[in-house]
């Protein structure tokens, strides 16, 4: 399929945004700058970039624990991210939600979810909300190989088949759930397979290659919002670090690590474009350099942000 440049550009873009602020999060976090915990996205770059550039500015995404780099795909400025990993007034949420809770209803996130297929369910309903109101809008909801496994991700394609709902189920199968393998606690090798029982397609791609998601995401996207329903993508990946950062990696075998990061999705894209004559290798260096600059910026705005003040707890809650 034909793709046009300032795609292919803006896909590169957004892969270089995701690996800088993952890795500058995970320097400040080991630094003890950062409350809580974060669970990063690194490896798995060329999915939320891929996906994300098919989508409209009021299309919905719903995300998981490991949800920056959907968020820095859809559109969200780093620096009310970084501010809100930092716990700071400033942030998406006020400081209040945190690296697996944000979100920002005006770019159409939903939220990023610490409940195991928590954001499932919520894009489906994004979805019959778009159907009953005509809008044309599309839902993807993005989740690993573990939520595949909960009740909510069965009930929600059953639901979305059975109303023709335009949404998109994105499986980011980077083959452990926390620590555990996932051939462990499943019998079939494609998770995409699963779709069958639901009567809709299940289409398993690369989830390193960024112009694979493209095209797959594009035609279900496009299914999506011509009324002809829901789509199942599996996207086989793989997450650089542990599942949290300061967890031990014991679990996995180390040349199994090794062999997966040389199969990471940047550099083999950024050559590809080089080659085809897309952008020039001046310009991808300073489209990185923009980036880096972009990172270091919102670093120092999470940083010379305040924090909430004591009387604003209470404040946005709902129960």
């Amino acid at each position: 399929m034909e793709i046009p440049r300032e795609t292919l550009i803006r896909m590169l873009e957004l892969m270089l945004k995701i690996r800088h602020f993952e890795n500058r999060v995970k320097e400040l976090f080991a630094a003890g700058e950062m409350p809580g915990f974060v669970h990063l996205y690194l490896g798995q770059e060329a999915i939320a970039a891929g996906v994300c550039a098919t989508l409209n500015q009021d299309d919905y995404i719903t995300s998981t624990h490991r949800g920056h780099g959907h968020i820095i795909a859809k559109g969200a400025d780093m620096k009310y991210m970084m501010a809100e990993l930092y716990g700071k007034a400033t942030g998406y949420n006020k400081g209040k939600g945190g690296s697996q809770h944000i979100a920002w209803p005006g770019l159409g996130i939903l939220g990023a979810n610490g409940i195991v297929s928590g954001g499932i369910p919520i894009a489906t309903g994004a979805a019959m909300s778009a159907r009953l109101r005509k809008s044309g809008q599309v839902a993807v909801a993005f989740f690993g190989d573990g939520a595949a496994n909960e009740g909510a991700f069965h009930e929600s394609l059953n639901i979305a088949a059975a109303f023709c709902l335009p949404v998109v189920y994105v499986c980011e199968n980077n083959l452990y759930g926390v620590g555990t393998r996932q051939s462990c606690v499943r019998k079939i090798e494609n998770i995409a397979d699963r779709a069958a029982g639901y009567g809709m397609p299940g289409v398993v791609v690369d989830g390193n290659d960024v112009l694979a998601v493209y095209e797959a995401a594009y035609e279900a996207v496009t299914r999506a919002r011509s009324g002809e329903g829901p789509t199942l993508i599996e996207c086989k990946t793989y997450r650089w670090r542990t599942h949290f950062e300061g967890e031990p990696d014991t679990y996995r075998p180390p040349e199994e690590v090794e062999a997966w990061m040389r199969r990471e999705p940047i550099a083999p894209y950024r050559r590809h474009l080089i080659e085809q004559g897309i952008i020039s290798a001046s310009e991808a260096e300073a489209l990185e350099q923009g980036v880096i600059a972009q990172v270091d910026e919102a670093v120092a705005f999470a940083r010379n942000s305040p924090f909430p003040a004591p009387e604003s707890a209470l404040e946005d809650l709902w129960a």
